[in-house]
């Protein structure tokens, strides 16, 4: 569990990436070789701020997202800590090589957050919905890999990885998410964090789900089940025992995620469950393997059954298979 303090955030409320804004300035006044790099997106991914702060220390490569990860590899052996930012999409496909080849393979200490996460930039459609990021950068070896569930836990998040050894990427959405976590509290990377205990059922969700699916509970609860909901923030490194040993006291799992359900977080707990030969039923929930249509976020969430009705009415279907 993660280790909660008794201080009510400032954070509350706000889109995961407007906290990223603010606490990147947070940690450039702590740090002076902190560097922030954008590809002409500074506006939407919150480092407006950070760039009139520290003006010497904001680079724009200009719409070059290659550039945007070749550069950051590059400025750390100079011995400064560069976060990265774009919409995830980018992050994840247009800048795949030298996010593998030059900061993975070198394990350099690059801070990718990304924003514009899952189907959250709506109305852009499937070229700008990212559901390949957390199959991509999970599969980089030395990648730690977090996508945290609200604004609160995004900072607690950014300031325990801002001396991480290796490369960091950060999963962020374009929407506010469903508020989680109201106090500020220190990260446990790599820790489960059991929200709400429940009994034979338990939903796993990630990210802006997290928030969905702790309404999900709420509505199961009408219809006679109490599910469980447990957070998984950290994708990578995971502790898998702690998670092995929140999962025996269930007999029935569904993982929730804005991802396609090939190679994200379901997947991770799948491989979870094979090697450690737990006997459950299992299945994974998000974008089904399908490319996506464009639309308002909120009728996008309801269409792909990404809301607290879909996860129940999807809940209620596995139970009765």
């Amino acid at each position: 569990m993660n280790d909660k303090k008794q201080t009510q955030s400032p954070l509350v409320g706000l889109p995961s990436r407007k906290a990223y804004g603010k606490v990147i300035v947070e940690l450039g006044h702590q740090y002076d070789n902190i560097v922030a790099l954008s590809a002409d997106l500074a506006g939407s991914v919150n480092l407006a701020e950070f760039s009139k702060v520290f003006p010497d220390r904001f680079i724009n490569v200009g719409v070059a997202e290659q550039d945007l990860m070749g550069v950051s590899a590059g400025l750390t052996l100079a011995g400064k800590i560069p976060y990265a930012s774009t919409y995830a999409v980018f992050s994840a496909l247009r800048s795949a090589e030298q996010v593998r080849t030059d900061i993975g393979y070198n394990g350099l200490p690059v801070r990718i957050v990304s924003t514009h996460s899952g189907i959250t930039f709506g109305v852009a459609g499937a070229t700008h919905q990212a559901l390949e990021d957390l199959s991509f950068f999970r599969t980089i070896p030395g990648m730690a890999v977090f996508s945290p569930a609200d604004a609160v836990e995004t900072a607690a998040i950014l300031r325990k990885t801002v001396n991480l050894d290796g490369p960091v990427y950060i999963r962020l959405s374009r929407v506010a998410e469903k508020t989680v976590y109201t106090q500020e509290f220190d990260y446990q990377i790599g820790q489960p964090d059991l929200l709400v205990p429940g009994e034979d059922v338990l939903l796993i969700a990630t990210g802006i789900e997290v928030g969905e699916s702790l309404d999900a509970v709420e509505l199961l609860k009408e219809k006679g089940v109490n599910a469980g909901l447990l957070n998984i923030s950290t994708i990578k490194p995971l502790n898998t025992q702690a998670v092995i040993d929140i999962l025996k006291n269930y007999k029935t799992l569904m993982t929730v995620e804005q991802h396609n359900i090939v190679n994200g977080l379901g997947s991770a707990i799948a491989e979870i469950i094979a090697e450690a030969n737990l006997n459950l039923k299992f299945h994974r929930h998000g974008i089904m393997d399908i490319f996506t249509t464009s639309g308002p976020y909120q009728d996008l969430l309801s269409y792909y059954k990404l809301d607290p009705a879909g996860i129940r009415d999807t809940l209620l279907q596995v139970l009765d298979s």
